[in-house]
């Protein structure tokens, strides 16, 4: 059971403050990586919440592992990300406010595999075809990155 679902059983909705990490992954054509949530049907990078002692870096790289089956290497952190933005209620009601290391790679080994129960699909993306069907998250890091 991770940080933010132990908490959940002491504070059932209200809001928390949920430090994580993203990772833009880019391939040789530099297309991105997106994952395909099973919570909320929607397309997002590849991301997650810190457990308590672990350090952003290895946060990154937990949750691209878990998420996707690559092991990244040679992240370069782009931002921290945090405020209003950073609000989102989860499907059951959950609220947090998120503050997320945006991290971006070029480096990664592995076969590409959907996490059971969390993610269904994976699929490199063209910038130019980025959809509207992306998570609040994904939709905030990759304007806010983009316009550093």
């Amino acid at each position: 059971m991770g940080y933010i679902l132990d908490l959940r059983k002491k504070v059932g909705h209200d809001p928390l403050l949920s430090l994580g990490a993203a990772t833009l992954i880019f391939n040789a054509h530099h297309d991105l990586l997106l994952v395909h949530r099973t919570d909320n049907q929607l397309w997002g990078l590849p991301a997650g919440s810190t457990e308590l002692g672990e350090d952003l870096v290895s946060t990154a790289k937990r949750e691209v592992l878990e998420e996707t089956g690559l092991a990244v290497t040679d992240l370069e952190l782009i931002d921290i990300y945090s405020g209003e933005r950073g609000r989102y209620v989860y499907p059951n009601g959950d609220v947090i406010y998120s503050v997320t290391a945006l991290y971006q790679t070029t480096h990664f080994t592995g076969q590409l595999t959907a996490q059971a129960g969390e993610v269904d699909r994976i699929k490199w993306w063209p910038l130019d075809q980025l959809g509207a069907s992306l998570t609040p998250l994904t939709q905030w890091l990759l304007s806010a990155s983009q316009t550093r």
